[in-house]
């Protein structure tokens, strides 16, 4: 679970798919030929080796479905990436 607000940063994961569930409010997953907005109760999948970009206007609580092992900004080591989290 996670909440999220603002812009993220555009990356992908080079070995894993990664899927969003949208628990409350609204998420915009922006890819470099569209975008897609899911709203409560939608989730979306999200190939290995796809650039993506998630943004939230307002905070959104989200279910991320991923391998234990995922970096949060997958190919790109910034400011935002999250090395050690405390997962289930």
């Amino acid at each position: 679970m996670a909440k999220l607000k603002g812009e993220f940063v555009w990356h992908h994961h080079d070995d894993e798919d990664e899927l969003f569930f949208i628990v409350k409010g609204t998420l915009l997953i922006k890819f470099k030929d569209k975008d897609v907005l899911l709203k409560e109760g939608e989730f979306i999948v999200i190939p290995k080796g796809v650039e993506h970009l998630p943004v939230a206007d307002q905070e959104v609580q989200v279910m991320l479905i991923e391998p234990k092992t995922t970096l949060n900004t997958g190919n790109v080591v910034n400011e935002r990436t999250v090395e050690n989290l405390n997962r289930i």
